[in-house]
């Protein structure tokens, strides 16, 4: 199993003045401790799961470029953007500006978006769920063309018409960057999923959940015609090891659970990750038990 972490939140201690060097020592340190990926948020707001609407969020393709300045192996991408927020020419035009200048290592993260508090607070507009799912597959199909050898071209859909679909420099990753469908919906999130996607993610969600979610995706991929092994199945979690490592063995156990269940990496949002430490320990005592499993 592989392990990613996921940042949903930068009100950390000394606020924004302080919030470059913070961030960059932990992408830094998540790199050396043998992470295989760093996660951002796609949030203009702070969610309410996670705390109020005021607390600090930094665009996300802005941060992942300089999480990419800041480290040389691990993969980069949005947990997850919803298709609302950008026009997918001009999303697929910065997922491609991440893969080529962090050197191959951008996946475009995508779902159907549901935060309906900043689309209206930013004037982005929110169509009803069975559009924006709409939207998420012509997303797919218009990544698929732009990614591709012959990429320019028109595209017409119901939603987007793009004139050109040029796309120049192309990304650095064959025979494109890696995409990763998020969401719980079992029915349309994992449709398309198991039609478009590289890898599925799940979350929120406990390891019999799990279980059923990919046994479902697999009920997807036999329909599809789509080899279900050629799917990453991954769940996004809360992580705590600690702040000395002390709860190292529990989260091993958690994470063996997942595994068991079918998943073959996990991203958390690692308590106390703004301290450091956290990171060192598991770098310490869970990434390499985790790699057994």
């Amino acid at each position: 199993m592989k392990l990613g972490l996921q940042i949903p939140f930068f009100t950390w201690p000394g606020g924004p003045p302080q919030l470059r060097s913070k961030l960059g020592d932990i992408g830094r340190t998540a790199e050396a401790a043998g992470y295989d990926s760093i996660w951002v948020m796609d949030h203009h707001f702070q969610i309410p799961m996670i705390g109020p609407a005021e607390m600090d969020m930094l665009e996300a393709y802005t941060t992942l470029g300089f999480i990419a300045g800041q480290t040389s192996r691990v993969g980069l991408g949005t947990m997850v953007t919803g298709v609302t927020y950008r026009h997918p020419g001009i999303l697929l035009k910065q997922v491609t500006t991440l893969d080529v200048l962090s050197g191959g290592r951008a996946w475009l993260g995508i779902g159907a978006a549901w935060f309906e508090r900043e689309h209206l607070g930013l004037s982005v507009p929110f169509p009803p769920l069975k559009e924006r799912f709409e939207r998420l597959e012509e997303t797919l199909q218009i990544a698929n063309q732009m990614w591709s050898d012959d990429n320019n071209g028109p595209f017409e859909g119901k939603h987007y018409k793009l004139a050109e679909t040029l796309n120049v420099p192309q990304a650095l990753q064959k025979p494109r960057p890696r995409i990763m469908i998020g969401g719980r919906g079992q029915k349309k999130t994992l449709r398309l999923a198991a039609k478009y996607a590289d890898a599925y993610n799940l979350p929120g969600a406990d390891p019999a959940t799990a279980r059923q979610q990919f046994d479902l995706l697999r009920t997807h991929c036999e329909r599809e015609g789509r080899n279900y092994n050629d799917i990453e199945k991954t769940v996004l979690i809360v992580m705590n090891v600690g702040p000395d490592g002390s709860q190292a063995g529990q989260l091993v156990e958690q994470l063996g659970r997942f595994a068991q269940a079918g998943a073959q990496a996990a991203f958390g949002a690692l308590i106390g990750v703004e301290n450091i430490a956290p990171i060192e320990a598991m770098g310490r005592d869970v990434i390499p038990e985790v790699a057994k499993l």
